[in-house]
């Protein structure tokens, strides 16, 4: 059985997606499994039926517990989790659990984090797996649990797995074969306390033998550089130099696990488009070189890919003015890469900014900025930052949070877009304020760019 599971007494903090999977994969291994959570969520019944026991919501520990299995919801601060520490009983997420669970030939653990793009690249990677011939999955926040891949039968044999520094911080013995940061900029600092520990968290993906970083991010560079005891695999979107990849001649080239300028891809079909999805590409590649992935199923896999929604997804063209929907990007530094790919820009924005500033963004872009239209909760401080770097430009605010909301916005954006302008959902900010999530705000914009074709 699994180590170091059998015969103990586990508190399962969250019953959701990852937390069902959490208890159904604990129930044959360990004599007690307890469940805990605000809510009694719909998967409890159904858990305890098959042995769990549910204790509603706790603050402590239970005297028998000796491990909590912790949703990433559960912040190091809450009071269950501390209660853990100063009793001295082992907190896991559920990437440390899925690692626990491996059987006696497990899947290549290929690992992605970063502040943005880990769900494209994730994607990119299992799609070139696949075309390189193994039976691969993608896992982690991207709908497959990956104690569920783990248990998987017949196993895989890679796992493409994106964590986010939530799991990885309840991730202390988890070491991938080789693991991808492909940037770093504020986000979570409300559950991390600070950039550093944000930070310090996403470095934990290089615990395994083959590091790949961004020379090109400022935050990643210089910690890649301090990697010791691994193999160091840099990507850059210039020329790369011995043990790297990069761009050379409009390709993706290889100089990293004994290539000598091998051709990875063409720039050109790499999609969705824009240099954030090209170093994304690459930092797929790089993983999946690691594993000996061959170079023609890397240009296979890459041209294969089909983005998921709501990432620089095209919706319309109206008036000679063209619709994007990049939702997904939840904070600046998310927004940043989208703004970069395009000009000049009607921008829609706002929602929870997750206590980081947006005035560097604001500054990057003005010059791109034909108007703006935000909405949200935190729409003022967009505003404030606006009407200092971009004064010049007309900013509308809408102020409703109702079904009208979307409807609002993208008639605004279109009364302020001329031919030739893009206007370009990218928030910014997280979507709770107002939706179910970037997806569900993603649909509303789609949706209320159709309805001015009507």
């Amino acid at each position: 059985m699994a180590d170091g599971l059998d015969g103990r007494c586990v508190l399962v903090a969250g019953v959701g997606v990852a937390g069902a999977s959490a208890a159904r994969a604990l129930l044959p291994r360990s004599a007690r499994v307890l469940l805990t959570a605000r809510d009694r969520g719909p998967a409890v019944d159904e858990l305890v039926a098959a042995g769990a026991e549910w204790l509603g919501p706790v603050d402590a520990v239970p005297p028998m517990v000796d491990l909590v299995v912790a949703s990433p919801g559960l912040r190091p601060t809450d009071p269950l989790l501390v209660d853990a520490a100063a009793r001295g009983v082992d907190v896991w997420g559920e990437a440390e659990l899925a690692w626990r669970l491996r059987g006696p030939r497990p899947a290549a653990w290929l690992a992605i984090t970063g502040t943005n793009g880990k769900t494209t690249t994730v994607h990119m990677l299992e799609s070139i797996l696949r075309a390189g011939g193994m039976r691969a999955v993608a896992v982690g926040n991207v709908g497959v649990p990956m104690i569920d891949a783990v248990l998987a039968d017949p196993p895989y044999e890679v796992l493409a797995v994106e964590l986010s520094s939530q799991q990885l911080h309840f991730a202390p013995s988890l070491a991938p074969v080789a693991g991808a940061l492909l940037n770093l900029a504020e986000d979570h600092l409300d559950w991390h306390g600070s950039f550093a520990a944000y930070a310090d968290a996403k470095a934990q993906v290089w615990a395994g033998g083959v590091a790949v970083g961004n020379l090109d991010d400022p935050e990643v560079a210089p910690r890649l550089a301090a990697v010791r005891d691994r193999i160091v695999v840099p990507f850059t979107l210039g020329e790369p130099d011995e043990g790297a990849l990069g761009v050379l001649d409009g390709r993706l080239v290889s100089r990293a696990f004994g290539d000598d300028g091998v051709v990875l891809a063409e720039a050109r079909e790499v999609h969705p488009p824009g240099s954030h999805n090209v170093a994304n590409a690459l930092a797929a590649a790089a993983l999946a070189r690691a594993v000996h992935v061959p170079a023609a199923a890397v240009a296979d896999g890459l041209r294969s890919f089909v983005p998921d929604p709501h990432r620089n997804q095209f919706v319309a063209e109206r008036g000679g003015v063209t619709y994007v929907d990049d939702s997904k990007a939840t904070n600046p530094h998310a927004a940043l890469a989208s703004l970069t790919a395009y000009e000049p820009i009607v921008w829609v924005a706002g929602g929870q900014l997750k206590g980081v500033d947006p005035d560097d963004l604001v500054a990057a872009v003005a010059p791109r900025l034909r108007a703006a239209v935000l909405l949200g909760a935190d729409r003022a401080l967009l505003a404030a930052a606006l009407q200092r770097h971009a004064p010049q430009i007309p900013v509308i605010m809408v102020a409703i949070t109702d079904d009208r909301a979307m409807s609002e916005v993208v008639r605004a954006a279109a009364e302020l877009a001329r031919p030739g302008d893009t206007v370009l959902l990218a928030p910014a900010a997280a979507s709770y304020d107002m939706f179910a999530g970037y997806g569900a705000r993603g649909d509303a914009f789609a949706a209320a760019v159709h309805a001015l074709g009507a």
